[in-house]
């Protein structure tokens, strides 16, 4: 039913529309499920290339049994929100995992930044986080420094000097200028082939249009991006009141005695 598991018949339908070159969102309408679980499903159990459905249904049921043998509750970090459904929350992980993977980032790296994203506080420590996705300290260690370099995450440091892992509003920012740089670079060497192959000839027409492209678009991704950060970004932060000396009170009770 929608919502629940995908049943073993429903993975024999998206195996055969998969093979049948069908878009994820095709396939979810035959179904009348989200396109986002078809997504997951298929990224999470071989790609479009290796989908195969009943080695999906088997690794289905062993993640969900090594889901039920896990760690004890009181042993894995709390909710950073108690109340919160905990189910729907897991999902949306997944969701959000899924999207970064289809935008070419490695399963791990995408699912320590989809944790970091979700944590109200925006930073954990490895070990934190190691147990938040119950992966060793040596997966972390890698995806973290997969990210860092990415400049998508920040490294700092407590008073106790433990090291914390944290995203801010930059992230994007900077994922953003980075794109924009790629861009710049693609132009400059398209340039230099127009130099190669002499300016008259088709290539070189072709290639000057590639780089006149990306120039225009790479000016323009970088002049959102400022934009976008100086205009758009919430303060998550709470801005304290500042604290009103005796005598100065300009509360509606004040403003009614100065009547």
């Amino acid at each position: 039913m929608p919502g629940g598991r995908l049943t073993q018949e429903e993975r024999r339908q998206i195996a055969l529309g998969v093979a049948d070159g069908l878009a994820y969102a095709e396939i979810a309408r035959r179904l009348d499920r989200p396109t986002s679980t078809v997504t997951r499903e298929v990224t999470r159990n071989g790609g479009p290339t290796g989908y195969r459905a009943d080695l999906a249904h088997r690794a289905t049921e062993r993640r969900a049994h090594r889901r039920r043998q896990a760690a004890p509750r009181d042993a894995q970090a709390p909710a950073d929100t108690p109340g919160r459904d905990e189910a729907a929350v897991r999902e949306y992980e997944e969701t959000f995992t899924t999207l970064l993977m289809e935008q070419g980032l490695p399963k791990m790296m995408s699912r320590v930044l989809t944790c970091l994203f979700v944590t109200d506080a925006g930073s954990l420590t490895a070990a934190e986080l190691g147990r938040r996705l119950r992966v060793s300290p040596a997966s972390v260690s890698k995806a973290i420094a997969f990210l860092e370099v990415q400049g998508l995450i920040r490294r700092e440091r407590d008073e106790r000097r433990r090291e914390h892992y944290s995203v801010d509003n930059d992230v994007w920012f900077q994922a953003m200028v980075a794109t924009a740089r790629a861009n710049a670079r693609l132009a400059e060497t398209a340039r230099q082939g127009v130099g190669i192959l002499g300016p008259d000839t088709p290539a070189a027409v072709r290639l000057e249009n590639v780089a006149r492209f990306v120039d225009f678009v790479g000016e323009s991704i970088t002049r959102a991006a400022e934009q976008a950060r100086e205009i758009l970004y919430i303060n998550t932060e709470a801005t304290p009141t500042p604290p009103t000396e005796p005598g100065t009170d300009r509360g509606p009770s004040a403003e009614r005695r100065a009547r």
